[in-house]
């Protein structure tokens, strides 16, 4: 007798796409205490922990315990990916989109995996630590994407907000990856390699935070701008996602300044790479507030009449 697979809700299905856009941040988190307590060569080979097992030994100590345990969480966060894109796919009626988003997250756990173990392969290069930190940053970007789509509906895209104030929520979205990855830099140059014999990428991190700052205090005025402009316009969703990123940046900038002046305390390190985490969740939803999708409807919609109103987008 043929079994009848149940439809997935959308509600269990946002839901999912929730849950592993926290499994990623928190896996940003874990990796970061890997690096902060000195165990990213707690399993000195990869992808087995030694070159005889695949599983952390007594003799390895609470390192390769911290090692092998973030590499385990991997696989739960990508359990939780695969649950997402089978959830997709039983999901009726079919939506467009949603099933690429899912796998395009599924499958950059595994590469994100990978370039972790060539960090290990090359004895933390800081420049793969930070490719590392990056591809992460890039599979909770589609997460988020994957969890606003499941809640918007079918319909056409429309602005909400002139095409010049579109273009400024793309270049805050841009400065702020930006920011993100000169961040890396800083750390590269810095204390907190993952291991004692870790080398460093050599640029001076004085200079290197500078410029760091400098690009925070460009985006931070960018989403300031923003604020103001999507007030004038009375994209109230808009306005109340751009404070919430002004916020966040203002908590983050505070949490830089802080371990600086701190000779860069582990804690704080730690706290400001969640707070990256939250810095691009706020970016992406300033970029996501500017346009909307309307619920397909059998009626033709009127033209819009003035230079405010919602414009259809193809993008």
């Amino acid at each position: 007798m043929n079994r009848i697979v149940r439809p997935v809700s959308g509600i269990l299905l946002r839901r999912l796409a929730l849950a592993s856009i926290i499994a990623n941040v928190g896996i940003v988190v874990t990796g970061g205490a890997v690096r902060l307590t000195a165990s990213g060569l707690g399993c000195p080979t990869w992808p087995r922990c030694t070159d005889d097992s695949y599983v952390t030994t007594p003799e390895m100590g609470v390192y390769g315990v911290i090692e092998f345990g973030n590499r385990m969480l991997t696989f739960a966060v990508g359990l939780i990916a695969l649950a997402t894109v089978l959830a997709v796919l039983l999901h009726r009626p079919r939506r467009p989109g949603l099933l690429a988003l899912a796998v395009a997250v599924f499958l950059g756990i595994p590469a994100q995996a990978v370039i972790g173990g060539i960090t290990v392969l090359t004895n933390l290069n800081p420049w793969v630590v930070g490719l590392h930190f990056l591809a992460s940053m890039a599979v909770i970007a589609a997460a988020y994407a994957l969890w606003r789509r499941i809640g918007d509906p079918d319909g056409p895209t429309v602005a909400v907000v002139p095409a010049p104030l579109r273009a400024l929520a793309r270049v805050t979205t841009g400065v702020t990856v930006a920011v993100l990855v000169v961040g890396t830099w800083v750390t590269g140059s810095g204390p907190h390699a993952g291991d004692h014999g870790a080398a460093r990428n050599g640029l001076d991190p004085e200079t290197i935070s500078q410029v760091h700052a400098d690009g925070v205090f460009l985006l931070i005025g960018l989403s300031v701008a923003l604020i103001f402009a999507f007030r004038a316009v009375g994209a109230q969703r808009a306005t109340r996602a751009a404070i919430i990123l002004v916020a966040v940046e203002l908590s983050q900038g505070l949490i830089g300044f802080v371990q600086y002046f701190t000779h860069v305390p582990a804690i704080l390190v730690g706290t400001h790479m969640l707070g990256s985490c939250l810095v691009l969740l706020a970016a992406l939803s300033v970029q996501w507030s500017t346009r909307e999708r309307r619920a397909v409807t059998s009626a033709p919609q009127a033209a819009p009449t003035d230079a405010t109103a919602p414009v259809p987008v193809t993008a």
